[in-house]
């Protein structure tokens, strides 16, 4: 009998393989960090061989560390890093292109080429999303015309097109040999591509981009077995049955599956979701409307999403980039020499701003800086931003919504960080609430290819199963927290309007 579930988790920075077992705690985990190309400014990107790579690595890492077999693993389920656009070719596998990562502005003019005639909200309607470099749909459209030969490959059907849970799914279905070739409604709702309504492809958007509809995979739901492991020895012959984007699977991971519920993830970027169920919530204060999950051939379930693009990776940035830290705990550590910010704010706009903003002109900014500034106030700024932007989402979400949120259900890997979640707290004026399995991305993932094989029996026994670890309450003075978010704003601002002719 199998008593396990394996989550292939392919995020931004790194691929991890972890492995659950029916009370949904982690046995083993194998990770590799892949690596970050950035050959011009505004420019990421991924290799995607080398991610398929680890990938197959990792799985041998978690089945090994737990002295399992792939006979142990009742099913495999994928979650990824969205948005990130792989082209490769369907008779090789070779991608004609590096990954372009979600995080990428390079396709700012093909962007504003298209917002020129109805704006940026001109597909909103039908997709739910602005039109923004951030999606999926700019990022084909530009491997299309810049790489020599591509777009006439591409409309002979050579050519494939994948957000990365295809690629891996792919790839570990057979590849060349008849590998699979889909992704499930979540990772397609974000490619500014698919119809909220019918979850299908539209053909004018496709047009529009001009993208050949040969390349795009086929839609299906969050919970199936989509095909089985051919290319991986160690699973071979092994389900795999659910697909879900990043912070969806993190979201279903916490067990926060009904309408009215929430959760926010720290990771590379931040991202809150809150669900709206079975109807469909357009917002009117910069949030975006996107694909929760889908169960089998049940209806689709939706959500609001606030999207912050730096956070985790600011950490990584004062690590890396300016050797302020060497390793990211310090940050906690630095930011504790100092009782307050003293006066300095950081507003991380290094790819433009998200939600609620989505200023791409906006760039990076300290402000507030005096002789009395240090090293301590910097790294205290840079974690407040985290907090910071995480308020300005959920202000948003409380204005669409109508309801307003008790309590913050939190995740991801900068949770560890107990001076952010306080903070976070003191910011929000509600309980920030850690649950003992922090791994809820690729537990999320797990829930979803176990329930699709009847490993487990269904979204109430799946509540059972979260359980709470820690709880921050606020402590912060009502007046002085809403006098530090008015100097954020202000702050924000001063961030605005920077690129231009005169920038590059």
């Amino acid at each position: 009998m199998s008593d396990y579930v394996l989550a292939i988790d392919q995020g931004t920075t790194s691929s991890r393989a972890i492995v659950f077992d029916r009370s949904g705690r982690v046995v083993s985990v194998g990770q590799q960090e892949h690596e970050q190309f950035m050959p011009q400014p505004g420019w990421v990107e991924h290799d995607a061989m080398q991610i398929w790579q680890h990938v197959q690595e990792v799985i041998g890492t978690a089945l090994g560390r737990a002295d399992l077999t792939g006979h142990d693993i009742a099913a495999v389920g994928i979650t990824n890093q969205r948005e990130t656009a792989v082209v490769w070719d369907r008779r090789t596998g070779l991608p004609v292109h590096r990954a372009i990562v979600w995080q990428d502005t390079r396709t700012q003019d093909i962007v504003d080429r298209l917002a020129a005639d109805g704006g940026t909200d001109r597909f909103a309607p039908i997709t739910g999303l602005p039109l923004a470099s951030y999606f999926s749909a700019s990022k084909i459209a530009w491997i299309l015309e810049h790489v020599p030969g591509a777009r006439e490959r591409a409309e002979a059907g050579e050519l494939l097109f994948g957000t990365t849970d295809s690629w891996v799914l792919w790839n570990l279905t057979g590849g060349p040999e008849g590998g699979v070739h889909v992704t499930d409604v979540t990772n397609a709702s974000r490619t500014l591509l698919m119809d909220l309504r019918t979850l299908a492809w539209r053909e004018d958007l496709l047009e529009a981009f001009g993208i050949p509809a040969a390349m795009m995979p086929e839609i299906r739901s969050s919970s199936e077995v989509y095909g089985v492991a051919e290319t991986s020895s160690l699973l071979r012959g092994t389900p795999i049955a659910g697909i879900l984007g990043d912070q969806q699977s993190a979201t279903f991971g916490q067990a926060a599956f009904s309408a009215g519920e929430s959760k926010n993830t720290y990771g590379t970027g931040c991202f809150l979701i809150f669900q709206t169920g079975e109807e469909i919530v357009h917002s009117a204060n910069g949030l975006i409307t996107t694909v929760a999950f889908q169960l089998g051939d049940g209806p689709a379930h939706y959500a609001l999403e606030g999207s912050i693009a730096v956070t985790g990776s600011l950490i990584q940035w004062l690590r890396d980039q300016l050797g302020l830290i060497r390793s990211a705990p310090e940050v906690e550590q630095l930011a504790r020499t100092v009782p307050d910010s003293g006066g300095v704010y950081f507003v991380p706009a290094f790819s433009g701003l998200f939600a609620p903003y989505w200023r791409p002109d906006a760039r990076g900014a300290i402000v507030g800086l005096t002789r009395y500034s240090n090293r301590g106030h910097i790294a205290r700024a840079a974690l407040e931003a985290v907090a910071f932007q995480t308020r300005d989402v959920l202000d948003a979400v409380n204005a669409d919504a109508g309801v307003p949120l008790t309590e913050l259900r939190v995740d991801g890997g900068m949770v560890a960080n107990e001076a952010l979640m306080q903070f976070q707290a003191d910011l929000l004026g509600v309980p920030v609430v850690r649950p003992e399995v922090t791994e809820t991305t690729a537990l999320g993932a797990a829930y979803a290819a176990g329930l699709a094989v009847g490993f487990w029996s269904g979204l109430d026994e799946l509540r059972g199963k979260w359980r709470e670890d820690r709880r921050w309450e606020p402590a912060l003075d009502p007046a002085e927290r809403e006098r530090r978010v008015r100097a954020w704003r202000k702050a924000v601002t001063k961030s605005m309007d920077w690129v231009d002719d005169d920038t590059v």
